[in-house]
């Protein structure tokens, strides 16, 4: 590598404001009361009942359907979900540069594991990471910074 390559990359990392767990978390909240409403919509149409014995796993399977959905497409075309934008943070690669839909589903395909006893696994690897990345940023190559 160059030392004009390794310039760019400092610069490109002094620009880049990476963004911690308690913002995050506010815009996950966020997303998290847009999701309720839309999926209990979506629910309520599909004729799904919360109090019903029968919705169990299909309800489920698609919530979970909407939430990746959710999440892969507005991060993979926009940056930002609606809680981020709130927030004013977003998802770029850690070249700076937008994400593609791969990045975005990888990235919120592996919340089940960063998930994992109330987000604790993903704060942990947050708290420990120079870029603030929890597993899916790391292996997606993104991590979230201020808009």
């Amino acid at each position: 590598m160059t030392e004009a390559d390794q310039s760019e990359i400092i610069k490109a990392a002094v620009t880049m404001q990476y963004q911690g767990i308690w913002i995050r978390f506010i815009s996950f909240l966020i997303d998290t009361i847009v999701l309720g409403v839309l999926i209990g919509v979506i629910g309520s149409i599909l004729g799904f009942s919360v109090v019903s014995r029968t919705a169990g796993w299909g309800f489920g399977l698609l919530s979970f359907i909407i939430f990746l959905a959710y999440f892969t497409y507005l991060e993979g075309s926009k940056g930002q979900t609606i809680g981020k934008m709130v927030t004013k943070i977003k998802v770029v690669g850690e070249d700076s540069e937008m994400i593609n839909m791969n990045q975005a589903f990888t990235r919120n395909i592996l919340r089940v594991i960063d998930g994992l006893l109330a987000y604790l696994i993903g704060a942990i690897l947050i708290w420990r990471s120079e870029k603030k990345q929890r597993l899916g940023d790391r292996i997606a190559k993104t991590v979230v910074i201020k808009a």
